[in-house]
């Protein structure tokens, strides 16, 4: 009978994990043990931040466009229902973006 060695095998594991941890901090990216409590908590947190990015820059487009808008006399919600009332059809990231480099435009589209 002869003896299993499996060094082999659990070094490979730990290699593949610790890959994961590249660019984390202090002993994170080269303790097994840490590793591989970071990695799940940041796996987790990379899904949710996925939704979250969607989030924030919506929030952001919102506060581009009522900026805009106000300078034009007229409130975020107001413009927004003016908007949807005249079936214009522009998202908040194409009017953040109008409101931002083009103002003259969002003017006009103000007007309509």
């Amino acid at each position: 009978m002869t003896r299993v060695k499996r060094g082999v095998q659990a070094n490979a594991r730990r290699k593949r994990l610790l890959k994961h941890t590249k660019g984390f901090l202090w002993t994170r990216k080269s303790k097994y043990r840490q590793a591989r409590e970071a990695t799940l908590h940041a796996w987790s947190f990379q899904f949710a931040d996925r939704k979250k990015k969607k989030r924030d820059f919506r929030r952001l487009w919102q506060i581009k466009i009522n900026a805009a808008a106000r300078k034009n006399g007229i409130s975020y919600s107001k413009f927004i229902n003016q908007l949807k009332k005249s079936n214009i059809e522009l998202d908040r990231k194409i009017l953040s973006d109008i409101a931002h480099n083009h103002p003259e435009v969002f003017k006009k589209i103000i007007s309509q």
